[in-house]
């Protein structure tokens, strides 16, 4: 509870926390939008392959003209201004940076920026979950290794789900589940980015469809973003998922407790100890009410009576039988809130969640019948959807991790629904990240994979 004091504290000494981002997309672009009023922190650098989009984010995030023109990091130190750059090695290699926030998207890229964060000494905060989901383990030991902080970006679910299972577990309570909420239906899973208008129409009014990217959007919708982020939160906190991965089941945010429970207490769910996203919409498309389409949630066990009659006393949002209760959070800000991350990295040296072991990985499913000599083109495309799955599952079979279906030839015909195999494409074994990835499960391997939750 005391990040701001701590920066005031750098502030009042003259050397606010230094940040270089790398990424000014919506999360970046929110983030740039606080960043200018957080007292005690600076925002040195910013690299994004265009630069005049760069500018233009800061003029949408209200930065005034002249704030964010500096000709160089080191100027930008000098004058309390930003450098806009199309350079990202160099402004990460800057040595008056303390953190660097990797805000692209993209894995592979993630992978690169995160090693070369680590080899100069700075902290990284991972807003780029796909690189998480796809070899967060190892990037979390080097950092380690290196005596720097990998993190989480708080704002975005899976950090704030991960302080979720914190609090529950350091007050004492066993963990049921954990989770978020999103908008779900079984037949999403072949959205693709030309169809997906046809069900963001229903409940998102975007009157410019030229101001988002509707392969970003996909994966939201099609179940790929749920897969990647449950995966983040299994692999930072040792929740599990369950063998058959999610099942997003509709629940409003007050029957969480009843649902996301295991069956033989009357739930949903396979097991305790797992992650679980609840849907917005029922398997009718309705409107489910009080849902928790954009929140974040943990299910917890009242191991005693006296503990369960507390849970009705307080209020609190217990099942039927009162053996266990829910604690949620309507909303995430995502990049508004980055710079709890931030703080917490530099003032603390503590992650806003990281990950301590390959529990649970993303793989590639065939949206439709595919054809060999096809060209997979990654999350939220035409081709496949990402299904949390795992991790020795998905090692055991040899299946194709979502993070590397991107820019590969298939070779062979696929059926709808299939995983697909690292055999059933042919992916550059010399590709950095193909080679980060073996290294993380050569690493990692089967050693990890089903811890138990502590």
């Amino acid at each position: 509870m005391n990040l701001h004091a701590k920066l005031m504290e750098r502030e009042a000494a003259g050397r606010p926390v230094t940040v270089g981002l790398i990424g000014a997309g919506k999360f970046g672009t929110m983030f740039l939008s606080q960043v200018r009023l957080t007292r005690g922190m600076h925002l040195v650098g910013v690299a994004d392959l265009s630069v005049e989009r760069a500018r233009s984010q800061f003029r949408t995030a209200g930065w005034p003209d002249g704030s964010y023109d500096a000709p160089s990091p080191a100027d930008a130190i000098r004058t309390r201004r930003t450098h806009v750059t199309d350079d990202a090695a160099a402004l990460i290699a800057f040595p008056d940076i303390e953190v660097i926030v990797e805000a692209t998207g993209d894995p592979a890229t993630g992978i690169r920026l995160a090693l070369a964060a680590i080899r100069h000494g700075k902290h990284i905060v991972m807003v780029n979950v796909e690189a998480d989901a796809l070899a967060g383990p190892l990037l979390a030991r080097r950092a380690q290794e290196a005596g720097v902080v990998y993190s989480l970006a708080w704002g975005d679910q899976p950090a704030l789900i991960c302080e979720h299972v914190d609090w529950a577990r350091a007050a004492g309570f066993r963990v049921i589940a954990a989770g978020k909420g999103t908008r779900y239906h079984p037949t999403y899973h072949r959205s693709t980015p030309d169809t997906v208008w046809d069900i963001l129409d229903r409940y998102l009014q975007i009157k410019d469809r030229n101001s988002i990217n509707p392969k970003m959007f996909n994966s939201f919708i099609d179940g790929t973003k749920s897969g990647i982020e449950m995966t983040a939160v299994c692999n930072a906190t040792g929740l599990v998922p369950q063998s058959g991965g999610l099942n997003f089941p509709p629940a409003s945010r007050f029957e969480l407790a009843d649902i996301c429970k295991p069956k033989s207490a009357g739930g949903t769910l396979e097991k305790a100890g797992v992650t679980e996203v609840t849907s917005s919409v029922d398997r009718d498309e309705k409107d489910v009410p009080h849902h928790l389409a954009m929140g974040t949630y943990v299910v917890f066990e009242g191991e005693t009576d006296y503990a369960r009659r507390c849970f009705r006393e307080y209020h609190l949002l217990p099942d039927r039988s009162g053996k266990y209760a829910a604690l949620y959070r309507p909303i995430h800000m995502i990049g508004l809130e980055l710079g709890i991350s931030v703080a917490s990295a530099a003032l603390r040296r503590e992650p806003t969640g990281a990950p301590t072991g390959f529990r649970s990985d993303v793989v590639a499913i065939a949206k439709h019948n595919l054809k060999a000599g096809e060209i997979l083109d990654g999350e939220g495309g035409f081709c496949v959807w990402g299904k949390q799955t795992p991790a020795d599952v998905s090692l055991d079979s040899g299946f194709l991790p979502l993070g590397l279906a991107h820019n590969v030839k298939l070779k062979r015909d696929l059926a709808e629904g299939e995983r697909l195999k690292w055999s059933d494409v042919a992916y550059d074994e010399n590709d950095a990240a193909v080679r980060f990835r073996r290294e993380m499960e050569t690493a990692f391997g089967r050693r990890n994979v089903a811890a138990e939750p502590a």
